[in-house]
């Protein structure tokens, strides 16, 4: 008789934008016994609402033991736009008898028919690196202190992470184990029983709690841990707050393990840099997150709150420094760097991080991009890992000028992986590219650090360094890790962190920037090399190749595009893609292509193209259409092919395959709103007209539906208040639309916004667009001249309304703030409006309430304010009067 299992489904939606769905999603588990049957996942175990942005769901299926878990099918449904879902993975964890088991099945794709390939079923396999039978976990008793000055404690996620030489635990709950019962009241002593893999030796844990709204902090005093089995205890000794409002501006702290027989590990406070880079759209309004990643563990994600330099975070062309506190990480590896996607242009243009160890320190890790962090442009990522060039000084040397030009030797120290002994050398080359020319070292490898000293004289300055090799038979892999140049005259100093292996039977070229303190570092650029063989008789050909890309820069060095002791085949017609990263090369001039055949095969060589997988993404196109000759066995025949073309897509954005409906997801946020407040009207203008009006739902950041119509590209959004006018203005701190088709996404810049003037004494608010690639339409103030005729009886009381047009749309109705328009006066008003463009009419009305409501109005004359040329007038010299002429009270004026 086959057992029922209870397997625990963790579902995790990934942190994408527009990840979450209201779907009904269902799951069939397949293992080497049957399958489950298609089960809905219905009940939430650990949240009230299912399936939220980068939330972990998990839920419990009943089923007889079904063996080995190899696969699940999962699927949703719910038909239309916004309910499609980004699922991250899927971790599945029973138990069978004694052992407990952990399944991972990734997924990190949309089920959503808008998007991605339109499926809305996977089919997920698991992960064979994951199919972990865990035996060795660990049950950990922890005691939490709370300080007595501590405030009563909120409804908020606190959680622990429990750090060691053999891995990390997951984010641990710290949740009460009896429903109802308050955890972190002051001076208590909490008590958790949490469960970990084996973690081996702790050697730090990570706190952290949420910010939530009306958090007052936590005054943290200390921590125990005690291992259940094995009765080992660390103590950590906290007395810190976790709060954003006082000294620290923490929210998440780590404590390192106090040993008496070892050293306890420091606690840095790294200096994270952001470098926003020079260009249009570079700024975000987003919440950024980053995590450091060193040769001891990581900080986890930390959320980069309080800049050190003053004015507004992540600016154009602003570097913006915060402070990140962990136990050391020893030598940094790699940065991952995330924003959430929230507030208007989220995307960012990043040029570089930069991490020192403390605020003291003289070097600083480097990171560069040199891309965008955006889902429609660039890498169309808002996520992405960048590992170290290297570390650089903070600031030059500061030497006299006569020790500058003076002689000096740059000493080099080589670090790598160790040979075992009696293994024959390692021969690789140096190749130090200056701005004059370059020097090639030839190098014996016999150990793990080695030393050279060259005065590398008469090449320039030092941009790049490559290394080619291994020039000699290798009996097993070797790794280099790191260059450290220091040059005993100037005193500039530099570590280029190459971490590469060199493999046997393989001809590697690596390069690294050369890393000064006051330059920005030249980008490692992705090349994607297409070589397009003709489709003609006997165009195929088999043998050795090589290629090597030149630059106003440099050249990218001798690239093989076989591996040693074997060969290549080009097949008639066929496109051989080839990738090569360099140091960033300028502008392509052309290209040398080496080939040698065995069998005297002739090779015929259409083109090549080379795209640079980096902003702005160049493709550079290189035409020979001839043979390849044949000559001896022995000779390379080598070919320089002169660029003939070059084609620049500005912006790799992401190309919307579906067709507009026009209906867009809209989320208001709004604070300071008046209770009783009166019905807001939204208009959404586009290149080929506006919206009818709609009412906005909510303004508490709920999304609701608009339907605008075929309008166009959207330029920009008005607000119309239904009645005269508020006491005070609503702060508007967000305004975001999300096409349910295309899922294109839209901004607004709010920053400074207040809906109908900060009095509340406007009826409309006008927002332009923001998008990644064209600069939005600029607020323009305009002046407006209202000129009453001379007649008896010219003047009016009325509300006088205006509505200006020009060829990008109108103005929607203003009331004209004047109130005195009086016979032979001119009345001057003010009407802030995004950019109408040419102007092109005037409607103009009153709404005849009042004795003598009745005008004559001669002409209206209309500028930008400031401005004293482009003047618009509109003539008019008819009454709008009910009892007079065609009893008309509005002109529409051309």
């Amino acid at each position: 008789l086959l057992l029922v299992l209870v397997y625990e489904v963790h579902v995790y939606t990934g942190a994408k934008l527009g990840a979450e769905t209201d779907s009904n999603v269902y799951i069939n588990l397949i293992g080497t016994r049957g399958d489950s049957g298609k089960r809905k996942l219905h009940r939430c175990m650990n949240n009230n609402v299912k399936f939220r942005h980068g939330q972990m769901d998990i839920f419990c299926i009943k089923a007889v033991s079904l063996g080995d878990l190899e696969k699940v099918l999962i699927s949703r449904n719910g038909a239309g736009p916004g309910n499609g879902w980004f699922l991250d993975k899927i971790v599945i964890k029973y138990k069978e008898g004694k052992e407990a088991q952990e399944v991972v099945f990734p997924c990190n794709r949309w089920l959503d028919e808008y998007q991605d390939d339109g499926k809305t079923e996977r089919e997920l396999t698991a992960n064979s690196k994951y199919f972990v039978k865990k035996k060795s976990s660990q049950q950990w008793r922890v005691q939490v202190k709370t300080d007595g000055d501590s405030p009563e404690p909120q409804e908020c996620k606190r959680t622990l992470v429990i750090y060691g030489s053999k891995g990390k635990s997951d984010e641990l709950l710290l949740s009460p184990q009896t429903p109802g019962y308050v955890c972190f009241l002051p001076r208590a002593t909490d008590e958790f029983i949490v469960e970990t893999g084996d973690l081996g030796d702790v050697y730090k844990i990570q706190v952290s709690c949420d910010d939530v709204p009306g958090f007052e902090g936590w005054h943290l005093r200390s921590f125990h841990l005690e291992e259940l089995h094995t009765k080992q205890e660390l103590n950590f000794d906290c007395k810190c707050w976790l709060y954003l409002n006082r000294e620290d501006k923490e929210l998440v702290k780590e404590f390192p393990a106090v040993n008496e027989d070892k050293k306890t590990l420091p606690v840095c406070k790294y200096v994270v840099s952001v470098h926003i880079g020079d260009r249009w759209g570079a700024e975000t309004f987003a919440n950024v997150y980053i995590t450091l990643y060193g040769k001891r563990g990581d900080t986890g994600v930390r959320k980069l709150h309080t800049s050190l330099t003053k004015g507004r975070k992540f600016q154009r062309n602003k570097v913006d420094s915060f402070l990140v506190e962990a136990v050391s990480l020893s030598d940094l590896q790699k940065v991952v760097i995330e924003h959430d996607g929230e507030g208007y242009g989220a995307g960012m243009y990043l040029k570089m991080v930069t991490v020192k160890e403390s605020q003291d320190s003289d070097k600083e890790w480097v990171f560069p991009l040199w891309n965008w962090l955006d889902t429609h442009l660039g890498l169309c990522e808002t996520v992405c890992e960048i590992v170290t060039v290297g570390r650089r000084l903070i600031s030059s040397p500061k030497l006299p000028e006569i020790i500058m030009k003076s002689s000096g030797l740059w000493i080099m120290d080589i670090t790598g992986s160790d040979l075992s002994n009696g293994e024959d050398p390692i021969y690789l080359s140096f190749i130090f590219y200056g701005s004059l020319s370059r020097k090639k070292l030839p190098l014996q490898v016999t150990g793990k650090a080695i030393q050279i000293k060259d005065e590398l004289a008469d090449i320039g300055s030092i941009y790049k360094v490559q290394v080619t090799g291994p020039h000699s038979e290798l009996k097993q892999p070797w790794h280099l890790d790191l260059l450290h140049m220091k040059h005993t005259g100037t005193k500039e100093e530099m570590y280029l962190a190459f971490d590469c292996w060199f493999n046997p039977n393989e001809d590697k070229c690596v390069e690294l920037p050369a890393l000064y303190a006051d330059q920005e570092p030249l980008p490692v650029v992705e090349y994607a090399i297409h070589l397009h063989t003709g489709d003609l008789k006997k165009a195929d050909a088999t043998g050795e190749a090589y290629l090597c890309i030149q630059g106003e820069k440099s050249d990218s060095g001798k690239r093989w595009l076989n591996s040693r002791n074997s060969l290549i085949a080009f097949a008639r017609g066929q496109v051989d893609v080839f990738k090569i990263k360099a140091v960033y090369l300028g502008k392509l001039n052309q290209v040398l292509v080496g080939f040698k055949s065995q069998k005297k095969d002739e090779w015929f060589l259409e083109k090549i193209v080379i795209k640079e997988v980096l902003y702005p993404f160049s493709a550079h196109v290189f035409v020979h259409n001839d043979w390849i000759n044949k000559r001896s066995k022995k000779d390379f025949v080598e070919v320089a092919i002169p660029l003939k073309e070059t084609s620049v897509t500005s912006l790799l954005t992401k190309s919307f395959d579906t067709e507009s409906r026009g209906r867009w997801q809209t989320w208001v946020h709004c604070t300071q709103v008046p209770e009783d407040v009166p019905d807001i009207q939204v208009v959404v203008f586009g290149r080929k007209g506006k919206s009818p009006a709609q009412k906005v739902q909510n303004l508490n950041d709920n999304s609701f539906l608009l339907t605008v119509g075929d309008i166009g590209d959207i330029t920009k959004v008005s607000f119309v208040l239904s009645s005269p006018c508020l006491g005070r203005g609503i702060k508007l701190h967000k305004l975001r639309l999300k096409d349910l088709d295309t899922k294109q996404e839209l901004g607004f810049p709010t920053e400074t916004q207040c809906l109908f003037g900060e009095d509340g004494s406007e009826t409309v608010t006008e927002l332009a667009v923001v998008r990644p690639d064209k600069p939005p339409l600029r607020e323009v103030l305009y002046s407006i001249c209202v000129h009453t005729g001379t007649l008896p009886a010219s003047g009016t009381d009325a509300d006088v309304f205006i509505t200006v047009f020009g060829e990008q749309g109108d103005s929607s109705k203003r009331r004209l703030r004047h109130s005195n328009f009086e016979r032979g006066q001119v009345c001057i008003s003010e009407i802030k409006a995004v950019d109408l463009g040419q102007l092109t009419k005037v409607l103009v009305e009153h709404h005849n309430v009042g004795y003598g409501a009745g005008w004559y109005l001669d002409q209206i004359v209309i500028h930008e304010s400031g401005k004293t040329d482009g003047q618009y007038v509109f003539l008019c010299q008819q009454w709008l009067d009910s009892g007079v002429g065609d009893a008309q009270t509005e002109r529409m004026l051309k």
